[in-house]
């Protein structure tokens, strides 16, 4: 079908006005599809969800599909910004908005949520997530056989708490975990399900790791929403005088990065060892697999103020005996850990993720761990 140029032009000019140079769901940049059922200019990505909303799913390229000028004009008395104004004119703070880089669970869901659920709208009931408990099973992978086995999960605003039983009639839970030490981020590849969710807590002061699925999409992201709501009731009691904005990060977060590189032991004459790194903000975690329950070994990075640095190279005199060459040294008040990545992109990468958190100041919460740690190690 041929173009129209007309429309081309005309769609063209109103990605320049504001909020439209990005996309209405994902902020993408430079969005290259169009909803018209809903005026709204979204990404590939996006548009793909769209296309299987039952009441919203005509979409179109904005170069390659004809466009009628009743539908140019209809984006043109809509747009992102309206849009927004109307499908999210109450998202609650813990409510998770998914960004371009984040995983198709979660960006459906917000999508879903948003034109298809119409849970923000001006004047919209109280949602699923604020009811203060949460009762329901879910597949939790084995801690040593790496078994997936359905399990009962319970969720407390009033105790504060996450409980989990190995039967759904026990009357004892398995573990009971403080709300307050958890954080969740969805992991599909690691897991190796699209719903994937990691969640993380302390446990006698060590970080320990459960994985979690559900074969519903919404089902896993009410769960991760629900935590994040009972979080925020615990913060706004443990914070009284502290804002939304304030409390906001201290929310389930995601982690700056993973991935592998080798490293040695203290006396930095062992054997270079391949390991699977994960950085949670100021704490480094080592695992001999990346669904190991418990870490190998934590390193705080505090900041440089303090004694803590990172440079690349290793140490004068240290001896590189792993297959990866490109090394990264992390100080810290106590002593050195060397590290070597494959490439050195990869190299690089981290280097920038260990500064940028070494430059950051601390908070006061954080100086607590740093003593934690201490007191650990």
């Amino acid at each position: 079908m041929a173009v129209n140029e007309r429309a081309a032009r005309a769609l063209k000019e109103l990605l320049k006005r504001p909020g439209n140079h990005t996309c209405a769901d994902c902020g993408a940049p430079d969005p290259e599809w169009g909803s018209c059922s809903l005026g709204v200019f979204i990404c590939l990505t996006c548009s793909g969800i769209h296309r299987n909303l039952p009441d919203h799913a005509k979409v179109k390229s904005l170069r390659l599909s004809r466009w009628e000028d009743s539908e140019v004009q209809f984006m043109a008395e809509n747009g992102n910004d309206a849009a927004k104004s109307k499908y999210e004119a109450q998202v609650p703070v813990y409510y998770y908005k998914p960004t371009h880089k984040d995983c198709q669970v979660l960006k459906e869901q917000w999508i879903r949520a948003k034109y298809e659920r119409l849970e923000f709208i001006q004047g919209k009931k109280p949602l699923v997530y604020e009811e203060g408990t949460r009762d329901g099973v879910l597949m939790k992978r084995g801690r040593d056989n790496g078994q997936f086995f359905s399990r009962r999960f319970v969720l407390s605003e009033r105790e504060g708490t996450l409980k989990y039983f190995t039967k759904f009639d026990a009357k004892e839970p398995k573990a009971i975990i403080k709300v307050d030490t958890i954080n969740a981020s969805f992991q599909p590849e690691k897991i190796a399900h699209p719903n994937g969710l990691q969640i993380t807590y302390l446990k006698d002061f060590s970080t320990r790791n459960i994985f979690l699925y559900h074969e519903s999409s919404k089902e896993i992201v009410d769960w991760f929403n629900s935590i994040r709501a009972v979080q925020l009731h615990y913060l706004k009691v443990a914070f009284p005088g502290a804002s939304d904005i304030e409390l906001k990060p201290k929310l389930t977060r995601n982690f700056l990065k993973e991935g592998y590189m080798e490293k040695t032991g203290p006396r930095q004459t062992e054997g270079f060892k391949k390991r699977w790194f994960t950085l949670d903000h100021r704490k480094l975690m080592y695992f001999k697999d990346p669904l190991d329950a418990f870490a190998k070994g934590e390193v705080f990075l505090g900041h440089q103020d303090l004694g803590y640095s990172a440079s690349l190279g290793l140490t004068p005199g240290a001896h590189c005996n792993g297959a990866w060459q490109h090394g990264i040294t992390i100080k810290t008040p106590d002593r050195s850990f060397l590290f070597t990545c494959e490439t050195e992109m990869e190299q690089l990468d981290w280097f920038k993720h260990f500064n940028e958190v070494i430059n950051t100041p601390m908070s006061p919460q954080e100086y607590s761990m740093e003593a934690l740690f201490k007191h650990r190690h």
